[in-house]
């Protein structure tokens, strides 16, 4: 009795083998687009897409989601049409607006499986000129030549470069005096211009005016190492009891001279005044910073005529002739 169940249940189980080999086949008929949407909006969430219509592939035309094994057909080598769009799918921009889920689950992120949209950057509007493109005004040409500072080539205390081979301006608050080291120098101070110049002359200081215009005769004095022509003058001048003064011009760094014996600057014109020269060069810079050797010669000499008068050669700028 046994056998016979045995032999039966084999039976059963080799009719049921037989009959689903043999059995009707069900065909897969692929899905319009607006049957595919209609499918999505019903039985799927909103914001998932589709991925029966995502596995829809170039060269599957059955839409039974196996791709052609012709290497002629595979997605790499399909064209696409001209003038018409695709996604990274091969498919027409009308099927993905078919398809594309509402904008308010456009920016969940998509389900497992389903390739990520690159959606379609909207169109801006490009001003027709940027502000950095502005096009700049026209610049002026440059002078081939522009003129030169006031002070250029000067030192800083608006000296002008000394001629070659004459001594340079020395400051005086950089030299010590050697009072162990004495020399000497010939000095004189004359204003003997005044007397070509008598109609220009102030007549009130006619009895201060020597008859013969000289106020210091030439003659030897003693100084000391590192003394200056100014030093010199001012010593002498109280040693013989003679008038004298003077104030210091700090943007010259020098004393000036204003008046000796009581004869000032301006009191024979508008251009006369006190000026001096050693061994015959009347240096364009202030007495103060010149620096004596032994044996020079000094002379303070008035001017009527700005140096014109005395060969000092000045011009009202200060520069040399």
């Amino acid at each position: 009795m046994s056998n016979k169940k045995l032999l039966f249940g084999i039976c059963i189980v080799l009719a049921l083998v037989i009959a689903f080999f043999l059995g009707p086949r069900h065909e897969v008929v692929p899905l319009t687009p607006e049957q595919a949407a209609d499918v999505i909006n019903e039985d799927e969430p909103a914001g998932t897409p589709s991925a029966s219509a995502e596995a829809t592939a170039p060269g599957d035309p059955d839409g039974a989601g196996v791709l052609d094994e012709d290497p002629s057909l595979q997605p790499d080598d399909a064209a696409e049409a001209p003038g018409e769009e695709t996604d990274s799918g091969g498919r027409k921009e009308e099927e993905l607006q078919s398809d594309a889920p509402s904008s308010a689950a456009s920016s969940e992120q998509p389900a497992s499986g389903s390739p990520e949209r690159t959606p379609k950057p909207e169109a801006t509007s490009t001003p027709s000129l940027l502000p950095s493109a502005k096009p700049k005004p026209s610049a002026k040409p440059k002078p081939t030549t522009s003129p030169k500072p006031a002070n250029e080539g000067k030192d800083r205390y608006l000296t002008d470069p000394v001629p070659s081979g004459k001594p340079k301006p020395v400051e005086w608050q950089d030299v010590t005096i050697n009072k162990d080291k004495e020399m000497s120098i010939t000095l004189s101070v004359t204003a003997k211009t005044i007397l070509n110049n008598m109609k220009l002359f102030n007549e009130k200081k006619l009895e201060v005016l020597p008859d013969d215009g000289v106020i210091y005769p030439s003659q030897k004095v003693t100084f000391y190492e590192g003394e200056s022509v100014f030093d010199v003058l001012l010593r002498e001048m109280k040693r013989n009891k003679i008038h004298m003064e003077f104030v210091m011009t700090p943007i010259y760094n020098s004393n000036y001279v204003e008046g000796i014996n009581n004869i000032y600057e301006f009191d024979c014109g508008e251009l006369s005044g006190w000026m001096y020269k050693v061994n015959e060069w009347f240096p364009n810079y202030g007495a103060s910073r010149y620096v004596l050797k032994d044996g020079d010669v000094v002379d303070w000499v008035y001017t009527c005529d700005l140096g014109r008068d005395i060969g000092g050669g000045f011009v009202a700028s200060g520069g040399e002739e």
